[in-house]
């Protein structure tokens, strides 16, 4: 049993920048993809970004690729999204989620734990 829990989100204007941290309690953290997705009000959850157990091989969605990028530092048993030139359209609950597996995924169904998410709200 994995446990996910999600920080660093907030109310930012349009531009801006915040770097959410995702904190697991795992001893066998670096075994585990690690991926970001979001919902938004009325709309189903969508994949954010993920990257392998390595920390290699980071996957983007197109919407904010050059805009995000996603790390991790396994001493520390955390993962990173640093969001970058922030858009209204990036409003949205983001969760962290792991993925026993040493291949990163975008879909939600190969992962098996999830935090409970952080609020992002982008706005003038």
């Amino acid at each position: 049993q994995v446990q996910l829990s999600e920080s660093g989100g907030g109310l930012v204007q349009p531009g801006a920048s915040l770097r959410l941290s995702c904190a697991a309690s795992s001893s066998t953290f670096n075994l585990y993809a690690m991926g970001w997705f979001r919902q938004a009000p009325g709309k189903e959850r969508e994949f954010v970004a993920a990257i392998s157990g390595s920390g290699f091989n980071p996957l983007y969605t197109d919407s904010v690729k050059g805009r995000f990028t996603i790390s991790r530092d396994n001493d520390k048993n955390l993962v990173y999204l640093q969001m970058n030139t922030l858009k209204p359209e990036d409003t949205a609950v983001y969760s962290c989620a792991g993925a026993p597996n040493f291949l990163v995924y975008d879909s939600s169904p190969w992962y098996d734990y999830w935090g409970q998410g952080t609020q992002v709200t982008v706005s003038s």
